[in-house]
């Protein structure tokens, strides 16, 4: 029976129900001493009770057990997360990585979770400051399982194959050019359609909102109401062969087992969901006449830190749009920054490096380490008759841009086989142009 539905905006306060329980949401108040309909009331905190009003967010949820109804909780050894960032040395080379294979069902069945891989972070859990940047691989669905993270928010960027979300807010479609963040403590599953991959962008200690527009003005970049939130849905269902519940607790996994859907909630209300959203939605700002403006305009949310400008991550798009600032040389310039780049590609080609970087792989550029266009796109760049053109169509390029000085798995340089070990060559060619007599 069941139509997907949303509801709109960044960080409203929402009322749903499962329209098969027309009243479940008490009137009044948020913990009568009987709820609707016999349920549970559950309050799901993502912030400290007495954070200001405008950063404090919690849900009510309304369901037919409490979640508290497990057993108790086990290791599980499965997926490649970690946050044991000294595995390896560091290296501060310009990293490149081919796409990530996806394995071949039905010789090696993997789900969302047990795809999971750690690419790179810094910072650690227990201290509630950090991130990590994770690629997924999978070929089948999570089936009578779900994963919540204690750990912070999970950004999802798929890059192949559309995602089925089930939370316990209800249900999400989430596509490739579409991003979804499941906040702190949400139960999930993910259901695929073949083989799939994407990016999973993790917060410790923050969560995404949306940037300040300062001169701006009152409008665009992401726009508030553009972002979608799911829908009240429950199951009453019954698991007697056992259901999992993962929870990623200090960057490890653990399983608890309980004979129900945790997929239970009847009612809810807050302003703490999931969401997802739409990139094809940004208003895009550019620069009109000459030079560049920095990529921070292309900034979609952010996690900040306490200092004033500086972000624990920023979730930054490169779309379609058009180039026409005059006696600019338009292609990103080289530069050394005091962010670490995490850079991947949905589909298309990216406009400075047009061979190479696909779509499925990605790029680290660390901390001060030097990067830019490779040789080829400076000389056609530097020789190219400036009018106005489409840049980036049919492209999707992203960044994930951290304050934080990132650290390399092994599986990252090592296992996963996919580092481009010739990514310096592509600067070799760029050659001298310097005319002591240049008048």
């Amino acid at each position: 029976w069941f139509i997907l539905q949303y509801m709109s905006g960044f960080g409203n306060e929402h009322v749903s129900e499962d329209p098969r329980c027309p009243g479940a949401l008490p009137e009044g108040q948020n913990n009568p001493q009987v709820c609707p309909y016999g349920l549970y009331a559950e309050q799901l905190s993502g912030s400290a009770f007495t954070c200001p009003r405008p950063t404090n967010k919690r849900s009510w949820l309304y369901r037919i057990l409490p979640s508290v109804c497990h057993k108790p909780f086990k290791p599980l050894e499965e997926g490649h997360l970690t946050h044991d960032w000294d595995e390896i040395e560091p290296d501060p080379n310009q990293l490149r990585w081919k796409p990530f294979e996806i394995p071949k069902a039905p010789q090696n069945k993997m789900d969302f979770v047990s795809g999971l891989h750690t690419l790179c972070g810094a910072g650690e859990p227990r201290g509630r400051n950090g991130i990590a940047v994770h690629i997924f691989v999978c070929n089948t669905s999570m089936i009578d399982r779900c994963l919540y993270n204690s750990d912070g928010d999970f950004l999802i960027v798929p890059q192949q194959g559309k995602l089925l979300i089930t939370t316990e807010f209800g249900k999400m479609l989430v596509e490739p050019n579409e991003i979804c963040v499941i906040q702190q403590g949400m139960r999930f599953s993910v259901e695929v359609f073949g083989e799939t991959r994407g990016y999973i962008l993790e917060v410790y200690g923050a969560h995404f909102e949306l940037p300040d527009l300062g001169p701006i003005g009152a409008n665009g970049l992401a726009n508030p109401r553009d972002f979608l939130v799911p829908v009240a849905w429950y199951e009453d269902r019954q698991v007697p062969g056992g259901y999992t519940v993962i929870s990623k607790y200090q960057g490890k996994l653990f399983a608890a087992q309980q004979d129900h859907s945790p997929y239970n909630v009847v009612a809810w209300h807050g302003n703490y969901t999931p969401y997802k959203y739409h990139l094809e939605k940004f208003m895009v700002i550019n620069a009109v006449a000459f030079d560049h403006a920095d990529p921070s305009i292309f900034t979609v949310l952010t996690a900040k830190t306490t200092r004033a400008g500086v972000a624990l991550a920023d979730f930054v798009i490169f779309p379609p749009r058009w180039g026409v600032a005059n006696n600019t040389f338009r292609p990103p310039y080289y530069h050394r920054n005091c962010m670490s780049e995490f850079m991947g590609l949905i589909k298309g080609h990216y406009e400075a490096k047009e061979e190479g970087f696909q779509p499925g792989g990605g790029s680290l550029h660390s901390m001060m380490t030097p990067h830019g266009p490779d040789a080829d796109c400076f000389e056609k760049a530097s020789k190219a008759k400036l009018e106005p053109e489409r840049v980036a169509d049919g492209t999707m390029a992203f960044m994930f841009e951290s304050s934080l000085s990132l650290a390399v798995t092994k599986w990252g340089l090592q296992t996963s086989n996919c580092l481009d070990k010739n990514y310096y060559k592509c600067w070799e060619p760029l050659k001298s142009h310097f005319n002591p007599k240049y008048k």
